[in-house]
């Protein structure tokens, strides 16, 4: 029998400073803004246990007599104020007499996950996952200068991992398909993968050369097992898809094919 895995893809990187959550405002002088705030090419920022994940955040920003640089950056969580993330500095490009466009280079490095709020009692470290919100200072040439609360929000979420196994293999035309898997996602607080209990995902089939639709959903177990049984019909892959959640990533897992004679 076969069994499929998928898994997030990592970028590597090295991380060393934590950017702490800094207090709420929007102040300044002058007419210089960030008008447009792109984080993460628009997508969730998935971290694992292991691998570093950098990401960018892009910021178009205006001022009449032109943007000089970007002072700071910061990132972290709405509700509770956790950041532990790396700002690694911000180039800009100009685009006009007036705008630039800056990106900063952010990072976020599971293995110091846990230890950024240790000292606090009761610290869950997974309690990291959720919206954060980008703050930003900005300075034009005429030394006009903003600072910037909340010019954008994002997901940060844990990484997941979803297997399918289907057996019997081969299987008779109308016999018992019994079709198993387990969810997993990140702990940072240990760097393992655990089970992700409670959580209903899709039965998915297709068969050879056609396109995946949905069966019927399973709910997993307290350890994050699947596990449900279907009639063989006719040849063809099934996998599971778990659609995500505020806080952990959207998962697929590689098919596997069964061929019903």
């Amino acid at each position: 029998m076969r069994r499929g895995i998928a898994v997030l893809a990592a970028v590597g990187a090295v991380g060393t400073a934590v950017v702490a959550a800094p207090a709420a405002h929007a102040e300044g002088r002058g007419d210089i803004r960030v008008v447009k705030t792109v984080v993460n090419a628009g997508g969730s920022v998935i971290v694992g246990v292991k691998n570093v994940k950098r990401f960018a955040i892009v910021m178009t920003v205006k001022d009449n007599s032109g943007v000089q640089k970007v002072t700071d950056v910061s990132a972290f969580n709405t509700s509770n104020g956790f950041g532990p993330v790396s700002y690694l500095g911000t180039s800009c490009s100009r685009s006009s007499a007036t705008t630039s466009v800056c990106t900063a280079t952010m990072q976020i490095d599971p293995t110091w996950i846990d230890s950024y709020g240790s000292a606090n009692e009761g610290w869950d470290a997974n309690a990291v996952a959720g919206t954060w919100q980008v703050n930003a200072t900005v300075k034009a040439n005429d030394g006009n200068y903003w600072i910037s609360d909340r010019i954008a929000t994002f997901k940060v979420k844990r990484a997941a991992t979803l297997t399918t196994d289907a057996a019997p293999e081969p299987v008779g035309k109308g016999g018992t398909l019994t079709v198993t898997g387990k969810l997993s996602r990140a702990n940072w607080t240990d760097l393992k993968y655990h089970g992700f209990t409670k959580q209903v995902v899709k039965l998915q089939y297709k068969k050879p050369g056609g396109s995946y639709h949905t069966v019927k959903t399973a709910t997993t177990d307290s350890k994050g097992n699947l596990r449900t049984t279907v009639k063989a019909s006719a040849s063809g892959s099934w996998r599971w898809a778990f659609l995500g959640t505020t806080t952990t990533m959207k998962v697929v897992s590689t098919g596997d094919a069964v061929t019903v004679k």
